[in-house]
């Protein structure tokens, strides 16, 4: 169901990216060389390697720090802002001629550590809030969940087609007008022909892309907590986030909980 208030969300997200498609071009020049390169102010370097550290001490964030480390294309920018201070983002995609990823960059808010996001969209970072509260873990771990929610938007855009890309950020602004125009009539065939060739409306796709995060942040807290008396606990808080707001998407992470084995599904099936 396409509300107001998850479309204002997702208009947003769409203005964002729509800024970074025409200022980036999609191209990139050949003679960049492929990796992670990380800019950060001095002033936060130390923070930093910290929440580096933290996600870097779990395998999975070590597979995947290495994967892009020495990424035969992509070049992984990561950088810390001072605006959205608790949040972070990702943009400024790049392609080459052969419609291929190369270019991405992830902006870590300078206060990433702090400030819990909702459950209705972001039920994994969320669930995190009770634990850090009893200080049964520190703000680096949620800092870490952060980071790699940003990691799984970058494997997700690097799997999705160039072309679908460039029209989702093409369409999505004029799906928005119209919806704002006619009443918010989702049925309108403008739209309905709109969503079919961008698969999906802008809420139904940017909800795809948050989840999509929110299962890689799963991904290392999995990692991170296995040995934690209170796995289940925060594992079950998951769960019930997902099965009130996000249950189209519930086997994407149930498949997380199962991969343990029946030991450490905590409840999930």
């Amino acid at each position: 169901m396409l509300t107001l208030g998850a479309f204002q969300i997702a208009a947003q997200q769409s203005a964002s990216l729509a800024r970074n498609a025409a200022r980036d071009k999609y191209m990139v020049s050949a003679t960049d060389v492929a990796g992670i390169r990380e800019v950060i102010p001095d002033k936060y370097q130390k923070r930093y390697d910290e929440w580096k550290s933290e996600f870097l001490s779990t395998d999975i964030g070590k597979a995947q720090w290495e994967m892009y480390a020495h990424h035969p294309r992509l070049v992984l920018t990561i950088t810390i802002i001072s605006s959205n201070s608790e949040g972070a983002g990702s943009g400024k995609y790049k392609w080459n001629e052969n419609g291929e990823l190369v270019a991405a960059t992830i902006s870590l808010g300078s206060r990433l550590d702090q400030g819990f996001p909702t459950s209705v969209y972001y039920p994994v970072m969320n669930a995190l809030e009770p634990f850090e509260s009893a200080k049964l873990i520190s703000g680096n771990t949620l800092a870490a969940a952060k980071l790699a929610h940003e990691f799984g938007h970058i494997m997700k855009i690097s799997s999705t087609r160039q072309d679908l890309y460039s029209l989702q950020v093409q369409l999505v602004p004029i799906y928005n007008k119209i919806f704002l125009s006619n009443g918010h009539n989702v049925a309108d065939p403008r739209l309905v022909e709109i969503a079919q060739k961008i698969g999906g409306n802008p809420v139904e796709i940017w909800e795809d892309r948050e989840y999509w995060g929110e299962a890689n942040a799963m991904l290392f807290l999995r990692d991170r907590v296995e040995k934690e008396k209170f796995h289940c606990r925060l594992f079950a808080k998951i769960k019930r986030a997902v099965e009130e707001y996000a249950k189209n998407y519930e086997e994407r992470f149930a498949e997380i909980a199962k991969e343990q084995g029946a030991i450490y599904t905590c409840g999930w099936r």
